[in-house]
């Protein structure tokens, strides 16, 4: 006899998220891609939605963005943030964008949205911290520090989403080249 664990249906639920998003998705769906009886989806979890929900409060599922990058800052205002865009850009994957906006589904986004949240709250309150530490150094002299933020995260966040969603053909350049010169015109406005 064949265990089947939880991680098994778990796995196939989120990657049926990221391919199809949970409206479109059945339990069958996720029973035939773990390779188990629907009728063990039920007993396991109860539902569709609690397949999910135990998937992301499990976090195998969840991009760890290391906000320790921002404790080594070098305190070059060009640098740090080619670095942190770039570790953003590296950890956000196309897979992870299209699994956020699969789990946007209105049956399930009250439930998703604070594990959604988490990584873009982490790096927007980390870049956050470092620009008001940037502004007491006097190392930049324009804008609030919550803005400035919101502004670079924006900017990567924009970035990666066009590039899950159509790939190369709106993007107009490649990643480094992207951020370098959105961090030059940022920099240019600010320092």
């Amino acid at each position: 006899m064949k265990i089947i664990s939880n991680r098994q249906i778990t796995d196939a639920a989120m990657e049926l998220i990221i391919e199809k998003g949970y409206s479109n998705m059945t339990t069958k769906d996720i029973a035939v891609r773990a390779n188990v009886n629907e009728t063990t989806l039920f007993r396991r979890f109860g539902s569709k939605k609690e397949i999910i929900l135990r998937a992301l409060s499990e976090g195998f599922w969840l991009p760890v963005l290391n906000t320790k990058i921002f404790a080594d800052a070098d305190w070059d205002l060009r640098s740090d943030l080619e670095r942190f865009m770039l570790e953003y850009i590296k950890k956000i994957t196309p897979d992870m964008v299209k699994m956020s906006i699969g789990l946007r589904s209105p049956q399930i986004y009250e439930d998703t949205a604070p594990y959604i949240m988490k990584v873009p709250e982490s790096f927007i309150n980390a870049l956050q911290s470092y620009f008001e530490i940037m502004k007491q150094k006097g190392k930049i002299i324009e804008g609030e520090p919550k803005v400035l933020a919101q502004t670079i995260f924006s900017s990567i966040f924009g970035f990666v989403f066009l590039q899950a969603s159509f790939g190369n053909m709106l993007s107009l350049s490649k990643q480094e080249k992207y951020v370098k010169e959105s961090i030059k015109i940022f920099v240019n406005g600010i320092e």
